[in-house]
């Protein structure tokens, strides 16, 4: 029997090619997908559903080698960021071409946020790309879309994954898909009973110690991490959008959370699609079977015992 999925898609860079392997999988099991929120990278696939074009975009992004990717980042000195998306917008406009949000097939929000007035911008209306581009507009890297009063760039600053902002018709199954996956939610939400609440502290490095010019972090595993300003900053701001994440899951707790490992490419590895997408379908898989064994054994449980 086909279920409907209120879907929701988060930021994580390159690891986002692995919600088209989920939305794949989730087809492909007899779901429908009936609406979809998403930030970031998640609302540049997640806009492209919409559009119904998803099978065209994945063959396209398949095709593309690291070169090419490359050469679609057009690199600039402009003040708002050193990559710009415009021709790599071009490029897709050409072959897909843009669409009023109003105008898609199912409900869809992306979401930026405000730098100059400090709120969340949720897009539900007007050119589905000017959204996308304001959605993937990471701070001081990718270029901001600038207008008369506002500065618009990645939503994940404020909200990486948007499950409030999705809407939802009665008897929706809620889907999370959660980029900054960690090794132990699996073995969490098997002790709780299905439950989602997720980890956000506990690969944080116990010690730092100095070796010359370079700090290297002693995880509690024993591994060694070199670690520069750079690499520093990336971690900093990755801990805070997985604690948003994390913080999101815990409070409004999805029907079934898909978990994209954080370490599964790094967050401009757009070469490895194909890699990325079939990560996607496997983890869908696998949290799909956990919920459905849930939901058979929860029905168990309220059946009447017979004398």
């Amino acid at each position: 029997m086909e279920k409907s999925v209120a879907l929701v898609l988060s930021s994580g860079g390159a690891r986002g090619f692995a919600h088209i392997g989920v939305i794949q999988e989730l087809e492909k099991q007899g779901f429908c997908i009936t609406s979809v929120a998403g930030t970031s990278i998640g609302s540049w696939i997640g806009g492209i559903y919409a559009m119904g074009q998803l099978d065209y975009f994945t063959e396209s992004v398949c095709s593309l080698n690291r070169m090419e990717i490359l050469n679609l980042m057009n690199f600039t000195l402009n003040t708002h960021g050193v990559i710009s998306t415009e021709r790599a917008f071009r490029k897709m406009e050409k072959e897909i071409p843009d669409v009023l949000i109003e105008d898609l097939r199912i409900p869809y929000v992306a979401m930026a946020t405000d730098l100059v007035n400090r709120k969340e911008v949720a897009f539900t209306s007007g050119s589905l790309y000017k959204a996308i581009r304001a959605s993937i507009a990471i701070p001081a890297v990718i270029t901001s879309v600038q207008e008369c009063d506002r500065v618009l760039v990645d939503g994940g600053v404020l909200n990486p994954l948007p499950i409030k902002q999705v809407y939802r018709n009665p008897g929706d199954i809620l889907v999370a898909v959660n980029l900054y996956g960690t090794d132990n939610e699996r073995e969490k939400q098997r002790s709780l009973n299905g439950s989602v609440f997720n980890g956000t502290l506990h690969d944080i490095p116990d010690k730092i110690t100095m070796t010359g010019n370079k700090k290297i972090t002693l995880s509690s595993n024993g591994n060694r991490q070199s670690l520069n300003y750079i690499s520093i900053l990336k971690e900093m701001v990755g801990l805070v959008l997985q604690s948003n994440v994390d913080n999101a899951l815990e409070m409004y707790q999805p029907d079934i959370t898909i978990h994209i490992h954080k370490d599964s490419a790094k967050s401009f590895d757009f070469h490895k699609a194909e890699e990325l997408i079939e990560k996607g379908r496997i983890e869908a898989r696998k949290s799909l079977e956990f919920y459905r064994e849930n939901s058979m054994i929860h029905q168990i449980e309220r059946e009447p015992t017979r004398a």
